[in-house]
C-alpha cells in the first residue's frame, strides 16, 4: 500500500474529518501498516493502549470475558473503521480484546505521533469526542423512555404521504419510523433487542440490492452502498436505530421501513451525500425496489427463527451433557422410585438424571424439524404472492443470493400466494418450543421435590444454594433456579397460545398479525436459551447427592418388597408389607428377622448395579 493509497484512505475514516491536505499527508507518513492472520489478537484485554488502528480489509471482532470465563462479542469493524482511539483520552489499559476473524490488514499509528504535531491532535480529539458523545447518547438511547428519542438541536426536514415532520439529525431512521415510534408505544420491547430479526432484514435488503443490480435496476454505486451498509449491520453496526416496537400494527410494515431508511440513510453517507437526501438513495424506490413488507417481512422473520432455533438448541446440548455427567456421577446411588407420589420400586439416581437427559435429546430433532420449514420462503411475491412490480427473473436471483449469504439451502415457495398467508410454519414451530419448555417445567418439579426438606421433605439432592429464601425464617433457601425455569415455561406456554391466535386471524391474502407472531417466539426462544443456561451453570452442574438418605429410604420403603417378590414369593412379600405398615418396621429388618433372605442376598439385589439392567 503506497503513500498515495494511504493518503486516500485516511480521507475515508471519520476519525481525520476536517484535516487540511497538509494533514493528511504528515500523517500518512507515520502510519504502518500490519497483517493478521485469522485468529490474530490486535490487542488484548489489560495491554497497554499504544496504538490506534484502522482497518483497511478484512473483518475485526471485539470482545470480553465474562464472569463465567466465556468471550461476549461486542461488534465487528470493517474497512475505514478504527479501534483504540480512547488511548489519546487516558492512559487505562485496553478493556476489551480485539481479534481477526479473518485475514486482515490495518494501518498503525503510535499515539505518541499526536505529542508533537498539535493541531491535528485538536482536530483528531473533537472528532473523537463527537464519537463518543454519539454512542454515549445511543447507550443511554436504549436504556430510557421514548423521550430521550427526541433531542433538541440539529434537525433535518422529511416528508411522507401525511406531510412533513423535523427528525432528529443524528438518527438513521428516519420520518415513517419516527411515526411508528409515536403510534406504537406499545410494549417497550424494540426491535433491536432481538439483533438477529434486525440482521435478518438486512440479509434480504442486501441480497435484493444485488439482484436488483444484476437486472440493472441499481446503479452501481448506490447497489454497492446498500450492500456495504448491510454488511454493517450484519456486524452489530446501527442495531441502536433499529427502534420500533415489535408490536405493531400494518403487518410488519414499520420494522421494514425502519430498515428501509436506516440501510437509505447510511448508503448516503457512504456516497457522500446528507442524510434525508432520498433523491440519490430512496427507502422505497432503491432500498425497497422488488420488495413488499409482506415478502421482505416474513423471509427476514424465518431466516431469524432458523438462526435464532440453532442457538437454541446448541444451549439445550449443554445442559443435555450436564445431565449425562450427573447421570454417570450418581449411577451407583439408590434411591426409591415414586409413582403418584407414592413409593414404588428402587431405582438409582443415576437413572433418574439419565431420563432427563434423554427426554430432552428428544426435542432436538423435533426443534430442527420444524425449524427446516423456515427456509421455504415467499421472497419475490411482492404484496400477495402474485410478484407485482417485481421482474420474473428476480426470485430466482433473491434466493440465490439469499443462499450464498447465510449458506442454508433456502428454497422459494411453490405457490407465493399461498406463502403469503400462510403462518402453519409459525404454529408448528412454536408446538415444538412448547413441548421443550413443559419437559423442562417438568423436570424443575421433579428437582424442587427431590431437594424438598431439608429435614421433613424427600431431600435425595441438594440444589446449590443461590440466595436466602426468606426475610422471615433464618436459615431457609430456596431452589430458586428451578422456580424461575418454571415460569419461563409458563410464558412460553402462553407465547403459543397466542401464536395460534395470531395464525388464526388471518384474513384473504395476508396474515397482518406476523408482528406478534415473531415477537411472541422471538421471546420464548431467548428466555428459554436463559433459563436453560442458568439451570445448567446455577443448578445441575452443582447438584450433590444425600446417598445414605437415599439407601435409607429405600430400607425403610414399603416399595421394597416389589423389588424382593422373585425371590420370597409373593405371599412372603404380602405378609412382610402388611406387617412392615401396621408396625412401622423396615422392609429390610423384616426379611432379614424372619430370615427369607441371607444379609449377603439382600445386598446383592440392592446393589445398584442391579437396578439399572437393561436386558429384558
Amino acid at each position: 500500500m503506497d503513500f498515495l493509497k494511504i493518503k486516500e484512505f485516511l480521507h475515508h475514516v471519520e476519525l481525520f474529518r476536517d484535516l487540511t491536505e497538509e494533514e493528511i499527508a504528515t500523517t500518512s507518513g507515520q502510519v504502518t501498516i500490519q497483517h493478521f492472520e485469522t485468529g490474530a489478537f490486535l490487542f488484548k484485554i489489560n495491554e497497554p493502549r499504544k496504538v490506534i488502528f484502522f482497518i483497511v480489509s478484512g473483518k475485526i471482532e471485539l470482545f470480553k470475558a465474562t464472569p463465567q470465563g466465556k468471550e461476549k462479542f461486542i461488534t465487528s469493524f470493517r474497512k475505514y473503521d478504527f479501534l483504540g482511539e480512547g488511548s489519546l483520552l487516558d492512559s487505562y489499559p485496553h478493556s476489551t480484546s480485539a481479534r481477526a476473524l479473518e485475514v486482515s490488514t490495518a494501518l498503525c499509528l503510535g499515539i505518541d505521533f499526536f505529542s508533537s504535531h498539535g493541531a491535528i491532535a485538536v482536530k483528531v480529539m473533537s472528532n473523537i469526542s463527537r464519537v463518543i458523545s454519539r454512542r454515549l447518547r445511543y447507550a443511554v438511547h436504549l436504556n430510557s423512555d421514548d423521550s430521550a428519542q427526541y433531542e433538541s438541536g440539529r434537525t433535518r426536514t422529511e416528508h411522507d404521504l401525511l406531510g412533513d415532520r423535523e427528525v432528529p439529525y443524528e438518527y438513521y431512521y428516519g420520518i415513517q419510523t419516527l411515526r411508528a415510534l409515536e403510534n406504537f408505544n406499545i410494549s417497550g420491547v424494540r426491535l433491536n433487542s432481538y439483533p438477529e430479526l434486525v440482521k435478518s432484514l438486512a440479509i434480504v435488503k442486501m441480497a435484493a440490492a444485488k439482484a436488483n443490480y444484476d437486472l440493472g435496476l441499481l446503479p452501481k454505486e448506490m447497489a454497492e452502498a446498500i450492500i456495504r451498509t448491510c454488511h454493517e449491520i450484519i456486524d452489530s453496526r446501527f442495531l441502536n436505530h433499529f427502534v420500533v416496537d415489535m408490536m405493531q400494527g400494518g403487518a410488519g410494515t414499520s420494522t421494514n421501513m425502519n430498515a428501509n431508511e436506516v440501510i437509505a440513510n447510511r448508503a448516503l453517507e457512504l456516497m457522500g451525500y446528507k442524510k434525508g437526501d432520498y433523491k440519490h438513495c430512496h427507502p422505497n424506490s432503491h432500498v425497497n425496489l422488488s420488495q413488499s413488507t409482506n415478502d421482505v417481512y416474513p423471509t427476514a422473520i424465518q431466516l431469524a427463527l432458523y438462526r435464532s432455533n440453532e442457538k437454541l438448541v446448541k444451549v439445550l446440548k449443554k445442559l443435555i451433557e450436564s445431565f449425562r455427567k450427573k447421570a454417570a456421577e450418581f449411577a451407583l446411588i439408590i434411591k426409591m422410585g415414586r409413582t403418584q407420589l407414592q413409593d414404588a420400586v428402587p431405582t438409582t439416581l443415576g437413572q433418574t438424571f439419565g431420563a432427563f437427559a434423554t427426554t430432552l435429546e428428544e426435542e432436538i430433532m423435533r426443534l430442527n424439524e420444524n425449524a427446516n420449514l423456515f427456509l421455504e420462503i415467499n421472497i419475490g411475491g411482492t404484496a400477495i404472492g402474485t410478484g407485482l412490480n417485481a421482474n420474473p427473473q428476480y426470485s430466482g436471483k433473491v434466493v440465490s443470493y439469499l443462499r450464498q449469504i447465510t449458506g442454508l439451502d433456502i428454497v422459494l415457495a411453490p405457490d407465493l400466494v399461498e406463502a403469503t398467508q400462510d403462518t402453519g410454519q409459525y404454529v408448528i414451530y412454536s408446538s415444538a418450543v412448547k413441548r421443550l419448555a413443559i419437559k423442562l417445567s417438568k423436570i424443575c418439579n421433579d428437582l424442587r421435590l427431590l431437594s424438598s426438606g431439608p429435614r421433613a421433605g424427600l431431600n435425595e439432592i441438594n440444589l446449590p444454594p443461590m440466595q436466602p429464601g426468606s426475610t422471615i425464617m433464618p436459615g431457609k433457601v430456596n431452589p430458586v433456579i428451578p422456580e424461575v425455569v418454571n415460569q419461563i415455561a409458563f410464558k412460553v406456554i402462553g407465547n403459543d397460545l397466542t401464536v395460534s391466535f395470531a395464525a388464526e386471524a388471518g384474513q384473504l391474502e395476508l396474515n397482518v398479525m406476523e408482528p406478534v407472531i415473531v415477537q411472541s417466539l422471538l421471546e420464548s426462544i431467548e428466555m428459554l436459551k436463559n433459563g436453560m443456561d442458568s439451570l445448567r451453570y446455577r443448578c445441575i452442574d452443582g447438584i450433590t447427592a444425600n446417598v445414605e438418605h437415599c439407601r435409607k429410604m429405600v430400607e425403610n420403603s414399603i416399595g421394597l418388597v416389589t423389588a424382593l417378590n422373585p425371590y420370597i414369593g409373593y405371599e412372603n412379600s404380602s405378609l412382610i408389607a402388611k406387617e412392615a405398615l401396621e408396625t412401622g418396621a423396615s422392609v429390610y429388618d423384616l426379611v432379614l428377622k424372619k430370615k427369607l433372605m441371607s444379609k449377603e442376598e439382600l445386598e446383592r439385589v440392592l446393589d445398584p448395579r442391579n437396578m439399572i439392567r437393561t436386558e429384558k
